[in-house]
């Protein structure tokens, strides 16, 4: 971990670590490549279909690859080098980019080229997501890492502030394809600082899990984590009507306004410029709202935007509609993004963030579709009006859903379990196990104990188990045996590194209630091997 530097506290900090602020400069190069290549898409496509339906699936196809591909992608940044990662996903993206430059210019770029090439950028930007995020802890160290994770959020508003007015200028004066040549050029700075970085082998008692087990135990975390299914019910439902304004703004600049690209392309730096004042405004606004009350008010007033979209018709107004889209949106990204950090522990949050991006791009995808589809059937203004109304009734209806600020949470690995005791040494994959632990309860505890195992029962199956019991002894009152099931023991021993200081406390109160002399007992068993060594079945009882 490289050392701190004084003054750590500043936002501007971790730029005086060589490695970070090499890769943030040429993050910034990149994205503002991506925001010219977008307005050059959108533009693109409106020459050749004019259709608010294929306008609509230029952004569908960049973001329905992160729902398609962000679970796995998560994974694979949890269990392999991510520099490899981040290496081949910037080439793909470079290949795809360079590519739809050369058939536009030659002219042979049809409406689905466009959309196939688009797809292309939109799975290296799956695969790029949860790795990059990853990788940011390993550049600075803790007490940076506030700092950090802001300037990333900075350098993201600054490029949407300057690349979508560049784009449209440069669209205007060139072509399309002159966007995709610079954005295919724009991933040369992250290639090199990447293709130059030596970073640690990773060292680990355990194996590294396999993809498709550390995907289930992503899904199987969000299943059994309340606090972060609100996060995914909160941003699908603002994203599927939000996406209306990404879908259809092409088609409002151009038929609606009569602008030229140069106009679209301010207008977008104009949202950019919002988004800037945003996330500056949003310290404040948080410490003074909440995290909730101000995801609250900011998804209304995107709902408004939405409704002010639909019928302003002078390009100067709009413009000022566009900053105050720009500060909501940023300002909703950003809470969602921060509740959905704060109750999730390190082990697992690569996959638990490709979750939350799953729903958030499956939702813009699916919107851009549906709202693209719908402006095509009844027209724009209708689609606009429709989607804002739905966006403010999502919002009362899910208004009692609070989210969550991770406040009280202790997320630090425990490792309070003592190192399980084996007559003989098991094979890491040999499985399923099962794990009991006997309590007794005083009878005028019972229902407090199993309240207290209910919420056990969520860190359990939360960190590895497969099922989980609890049973009442028949025969003598006041005795209980919990049991999970674990797919291995490997994984098992994986539940051991994953509890959180946090999850201690749970424990810690369900065993309260035990009133045996000796703490609660725990025994470990392993399924049996199917067959005996002599090839033959097991002999039946009786």
């Amino acid at each position: 971990m490289p050392a701190r530097p004084a003054g750590g506290e500043s936002l501007w900090s971790p730029l005086r670590l060589p490695l970070y602020r090499s890769l943030w400069i040429a993050a910034l190069a990149s994205n503002m490549g991506t925001w010219i290549q977008d307005v050059g898409a959108g533009w693109l496509m409106t020459s050749l279909s004019p259709s608010p339906l294929m306008v609509g699936l230029v952004q569908a196809a960049l973001t329905l690859p992160i729902f398609l591909f962000a679970l796995p992608a998560g994974a694979l940044a949890d269990v392999v080098d991510r520099r490899l990662v981040l290496l081949w996903t910037q080439g793909l993206m470079a290949a795809a980019a360079a590519a739809l430059a050369a058939l536009s210019w030659a002219g042979t770029a049809g409406p689905w080229t466009l959309l196939s090439l688009t797809f292309a950028l939109g799975v290296g930007m799956a695969f790029t997501a949860p790795a990059w995020q990853a990788i940011i802890p390993e550049l600075v160290s803790p007490g940076d890492l506030v700092s950090a994770l802001a300037l990333n959020g900075a350098g993201i508003n600054m490029a949407r502030a300057v690349g979508p007015a560049l784009g449209g200028a440069l669209v205007s004066a060139v072509g399309p394809h002159a966007a995709f040549a610079l954005n295919a050029v724009s991933f040369t700075g992250v290639l090199m600082v990447l293709a130059r970085w030596r970073r640690p082998p990773r060292r680990a008692a355990l194996p590294a899990e396999r993809i498709v087990g550390a995907m289930a135990a992503g899904v199987r975390y969000v299943r059994h984590a309340p606090e972060l299914r609100t996060v995914m019910l909160r941003s699908a439902s603002f994203i599927f009507f939000g996406s209306a304004l990404w879908a259809l703004m092409p088609v409002v600049a151009r038929f609606e306004l009569g602008l030229a690209a140069t106009g679209y392309g301010a207008l977008l730096g104009c949202l950019g410029a919002g988004a800037v004042a945003g996330a500056w405004l949003l310290p404040r606004l948080r410490r003074s709202l909440g995290l909730d009350a101000l995801a609250g008010w900011s998804t209304g007033l995107f709902g408004l935007v939405l409704a002010l979209v639909a019928v302003v018709r002078e390009p100067a107004a709009m413009g000022a509609v566009m900053v105050m889209a720009g500060g909501a949106w940023i300002t909703l990204l950003t809470s969602f993004h921060m509740s959905a950090q704060a109750v999730l522990p390190s082990w697992v949050r690569g996959r638990g963030l490709a979750v939350y991006l799953l729903v958030f791009f499956g939702g813009m995808a699916s919107g851009s579709a549906v709202w693209g589809a719908a402006a095509a059937r009844s027209g724009v203004r209708p689609a606009l009006l429709a989607a804002s109304a739905g966006s403010l009734l999502a919002l009362a209806v899910l208004a009692h859903r609070r989210l969550a600020t991770g406040e009280g949470l202790d997320l630090a690995p425990s490792r309070h379990w003592p190192a399980p005791v084996l007559s003989a040494a098991a094979e890491l994959e040999r499985g399923p196990v099962l794990v009991t632990v006997a309590y007794e309860v005083a009878a005028q505890d019972e229902a407090e104990f199993i309240a207290a195992m209910l919420d056990l029962r969520r860190v359990r199956l939360r960190d590895g188990a497969v099922r989980w019991d609890l049973f009442e002894d028949q025969a003598v009152g006041g005795r209980f045996l919990e049991t999970f099931l674990v797919e291995s023991w490997a994984e098992h021993l994986r539940q051991h590194e994953r509890l959180t200081v946090s999850d201690r406390g749970v424990e810690q109160r369900a065993r309260s209630f035990h009133r045996g002399a000796a703490p609660p007992l725990v025994t470990h068993y392993l399924a049996a091997p199917a067959r005996r060594r002599g090839g033959g079945p097991p002999s039946s009882p009786g």
